[in-house]
């Protein structure tokens, strides 16, 4: 807990960029009949009926320190997904860092043994090298901030029903364009000297 705190509390380093990065699913869901007409200041009336369309996952990074957000709509969240998400950040997003610090829960996916499960050894030994590893503690994934991230996401853009995942990577990135546009972030207070006080019954008497 205090190691990611501590990263946290560091000054922004464009050679040693912070990203937070997680996933979460989203369901695919159609609607059986139209929705009713609605009256001036009336919400819109649903029906109770909706269509499952399978599920697809939502991978999502945030630097928190420059009010940048990416997501990358999948079908699949696997480790081969996973791998893949970090050389796009290591690559396309920050390739002039000396080393990207990833702040990651404790997913079994989570892990640089994916990079070796996607890629050849040489790109897999490369990419390990190119990232700084720091896990939040088990049961302690609020911590990372990008999971603030995703509840906005999903109150100003996930609430409601979207059938297909090509209009919902549509929708999504209209979000993010706007969101990193303002360069909005996450006012984050929590730091490691409150932890000692507030969480004082998980440290050692």
């Amino acid at each position: 807990m205090e190691d990611v705190l501590d990263l946290y509390a560091e000054p922004y380093n464009p050679c040693f960029p912070v990203v937070c990065f997680d996933e979460r699913p989203y369901p695919l869901i159609a609607e059986t009949r139209q929705a009713l007409p609605v009256a001036p200041s009336s919400p819109m009336r649903y029906d109770d009926e909706y269509e499952r369309n399978g599920t697809c996952n939502l991978f999502t990074a945030l630097q928190p320190l420059v009010g940048w957000r990416h997501v990358v709509v999948t079908e699949r969240r696997t480790g081969i997904d996973f791998a893949k998400r970090m050389r796009e950040l290591s690559d396309v997003h920050f390739p002039k860092a000396e080393r990207i610090r990833l702040v990651v829960d404790n997913l079994n996916i989570h892990t640089p043994a994916a990079f070796y499960e996607a890629f050849d050894p040489v790109t897999a030994r490369r990419l390990v090298q190119r990232f700084e590893w720091h896990y939040t503690p088990k049961h302690g994934s609020w911590l990372n901030m990008v999971e603030a991230e995703l509840a906005v996401l999903s109150k100003q853009c996930l609430d409601r029903r979207i059938p297909e995942i090509e209009l919902l990577r549509r929708e999504i990135e209209a979000w993010e364009v706007e969101g990193n546009a303002r360069k909005v972030m996450v006012n984050w207070q929590f730091k490691t000297t409150d932890a000692r006080i507030k969480l004082k019954r998980l440290y050692p008497s």
